[in-house]
C-alpha cells in the first residue's frame, strides 16, 4: 500500500474549526487609510493575500462585517467568483475583513495544519473538486454550501507539518526577494523623482531655471515629445496561435505592477517584421480595455523571438536616450496613460498618436548617463531577483502535487536554501 493509499480522504467541514463566507453585500469604504482593511478577489492570488492594494472602512462597519468571525492570521481565503478558485493564507495581523465572493477556512489545529491545507487547496486534486463545483453561464461561481464540501488526503499532523514546512520554505524566499525587488525598484524611483521631477540633482544649487510649459525647468533641459524622442511607437501583430511555435507573443496579461512577466505569453508562428522584435529597453503599454488599458514595463532583458500583440504598443527610445531614464520616465507616466484612452466602455484604446504626443522633459546626455550609471545595478539586481523568483516557483510547483498527493517520502527531504544574488 502506498502512503497516499494509507492517508483518509475527509471533508474540510470534519477538519476545520469554522468555514465562514462574506458578507452578500459591498462594505461602504471610505478614504485611507485606517486600520481596518477590506479583502476583495483582486487580493487574493497564488496562495497569498496581499494587502499593499486594499480598500478601507471605519471601525463601526469592521464591527458589523466581521460581526461572524474576524480573520486572523493563518487563514485559508478562497475566491468563489470572479476568479473562481484562488486561494491565499492570511500571513499579518492586520484587522481584515472579507469582502464579496470570499470565504475563509480556519484549520482546526488538533487535526489539521493549516499551511498543509493551503497546499492542499492549491493542489490539482482540489482545484479539480473547486471547479467540477463552479457553475453559471457568464461568469463561473461556486455557491457557498458547496465550499464545505471539499475534500482532501489527510496524513498525520507531523508529515502534514513537515509537508508545510518544506513548501512554505519556497515561499518564503519568494517572499524575501519580492521585498528585496520593491526596495529596490523604490530606491531607483525615489531617485528619478528627486532629479527630474524635483530637480534636486547633484550641483542643483548651480542650476539656472528658466520657464517652460512645464513650469520652471533646468536651463538647457529638451521639453519635447515621445513621438520626437523616440525611434519606434506602434502596435504589435495579430499573432498566429501555436503552441509548437518558438515565437513569442506578449499579451495584455503580461504587464502588471509595472513589470513584464511572460507566464501569461503565449506561442506564434507569424513572421515577425524586424522593427516589432522587442529590445531592451523598449517600454511597452497597454492599449486597448478597461482596468488594464495604460498599464507600462519596460523589456529589461534579451527575449528571443518576441513581440507583442495588437493590444500592446512598444515605445521604442532612440539611440542617444538613455534606456533606464527612459524606462523610469515612462512607468512616472503610467497614470497620464491610463487617462487618456478613448472609446465606449469596453473598448477603450490608447492610440498611437496620443502616445506620441505625450510630453516628455529630456535632461542633457552626461546627465542620463550619470543617471543610469547610478539606477542600472538596482534595476538588473530586481531582474536577476525576478528571474530567481522564477525558478523558485518552478520547483515548489513541481514539488507541491508530489508532496500532498504522498508520492514523495518527506522524511529525507531537505529544505530549500537560499542562494546569493
Amino acid at each position: 500500500m502506498s502512503r497516499s493509499e494509507a492517508w483518509p480522504r475527509v471533508s474540510v467541514a470534519d477538519v476545520c474549526s469554522s468555514i465562514v463566507d462574506c458578507v452578500n453585500k459591498t462594505a461602504p469604504v471610505v478614504d485611507g487609510p485606517t486600520p481596518y482593511k477590506m479583502i476583495r478577489t483582486t487580493n487574493v492570488r497564488d496562495g497569498w493575500v496581499n494587502l499593499e492594494e486594499v480598500r478601507y472602512v471605519d471601525e463601526p462597519t469592521y464591527a458589523k462585517w466581521t460581526r461572524r468571525q474576524q480573520p486572523k492570521r493563518g487563514d485559508v481565503i478562497l475566491t468563489r467568483e470572479a476568479p473562481l478558485g484562488e486561494v491565499g493564507l492570511l500571513r499579518s495581523d492586520d484587522a481584515v475583513f472579507l469582502g464579496q465572493r470570499l470565504v475563509a477556512y480556519r484549520a482546526d489545529p488538533t487535526k489539521l495544519d493549516g499551511g498543509f491545507l493551503l497546499y492542499s487547496m492549491l493542489s490539482d486534486d482540489m482545484q479539480g473538486q473547486i471547479r467540477s463545483m463552479g457553475s453559471g453561464a457568464t461568469v463561473e461561481h461556486m455557491r457557498v454550501p458547496d465550499c464545505e464540501k471539499l475534500t482532501l488526503q489527510l496524513p498525520s499532523l507531523p508529515v502534514q507539518r513537515r509537508i508545510a514546512s518544506i513548501l512554505s520554505t519556497y515561499d518564503d524566499l519568494i517572499e524575501n526577494n519580492t521585498r528585496r525587488i520593491a526596495i529596490l525598484e523604490e530606491m531607483a524611483r525615489r531617485i528619478y523623482e528627486e532629479w527630474f521631477v524635483r530637480f534636486r540633482l547633484p550641483g542643483h544649487d548651480n542650476v539656472r531655471m528658466v520657464d517652460s510649459e512645464l513650469g520652471l525647468v533646468p536651463e538647457g533641459w529638451d521639453l519635447t515629445t515621445l513621438g520626437a524622442a523616440c525611434a519606434y511607437i506602434n502596435r504589435g501583430l495579430a499573432p498566429k496561435y501555436d503552441d509548437s511555435a518558438s515565437g513569442i507573443v506578449i499579451n495584455q496579461k503580461c504587464i502588471r505592477d509595472q513589470r513584464l512577466s511572460l507566464s501569461e505569453a503565449r506561442r506564434q508562428s507569424k513572421p515577425v517584421p524586424k522593427e516589432k522584435l522587442v529590445m531592451v529597453g523598449d517600454v511597452l503599454i497597454n492599449s486597448t480595455g478597461v482596468g488594464t488599458l495604460g498599464r507600462v514595463a519596460q523589456v529589461m532583458e534579451s527575449l528571443e523571438s518576441c513581440t507583442v500583440d495588437t493590444h500592446v504598443s512598444i515605445v521604442r527610445p532612440s539611440s542617444n536616450i538613455d534606456c533606464d531614464f527612459f524606462g523610469l520616465a515612462m512607468l512616472s507616466k503610467q497614470p497620464h496613460f491610463e487617462a487618456q484612452g478613448v472609446g465606449s466602455t469596453g473598448q477603450t484604446e490608447l492610440s498611437r498618436a496620443r502616445i506620441s504626443d505625450t510630453a516628455i522633459l529630456l535632461p542633457p546626455n552626461p546627465l542620463q548617463d550619470r543617471f543610469g550609471k547610478l539606477v542600472k545595478p538596482m534595476r538588473q539586481l530586481a531582474v536577476r531577483l525576478q528571474a530567481k523568483n522564477g525558478n523558485l516557483r518552478t520547483t515548489r510547483d513541481l514539488l507541491l502535487p508530489k508532496l500532498i498527493s504522498g508520492e514523495l517520502d518527506v522524511s529525507a527531504m531537505p529544505e530549500p536554501e537560499a542562494a546569493a544574488a
